[in-house]
């Protein structure tokens, strides 16, 4: 899958459904930060959340303590945990890219589509995370 240069925001949301309609909700700060601007017409694309995503966190997730409140989902990962996972796509920069929990999108550089590693996350952002792998996997791994 392509990313195109006119991404203007990335995020993740439950869609929830209300009088036979589905509604999205866009966090405020997408508003503030990006280039959003009500009552303007944009494109959006749905992307499922993967189920089969492999932690290989130190600490059990049940053993975590819950997010704070703050009216939007906290990311599904933690600087310096570790993950194993598969490079879905790639970006426009040669980056690959995977999604874990709720579509979170992590980006892996030095990776190639199909590709099997185990990561450490380096840095998380409220969209996106960044990784760096740790080891590379065989497929059957």
């Amino acid at each position: 899958m392509q990313i195109s240069d006119q991404l203007q925001c990335l995020f993740s949301a439950r869609i929830e459904e209300n009088d036979e309609s589905y509604y999205l909700e866009v966090p405020d700060q997408e508003l503030r930060h990006g280039e959003l601007r009500p009552d303007e017409t944009y494109r959006v694309a749905v992307f499922p959340a993967p189920t089969s995503t492999t932690s290989d966190a130190s600490e059990p997730a049940g053993d975590r303590a819950p997010p704070a409140e703050t009216g939007h989902p906290e990311p599904p990962v933690e600087e310096g945990e570790h993950r194993t996972v598969e490079i879905e796509d790639m970006g426009d920069q040669g980056d690959g890219i995977t999604r874990v929990e709720r579509g979170f999108v992590v980006i892996v550089p030095d990776t190639e589509k199909g590709e099997r590693v185990t990561v450490e996350i380096a840095d998380v952002r409220e969209n996106v995370a960044f990784a760096e792998v740790v080891k590379r996997l065989d497929y059957y791994e």
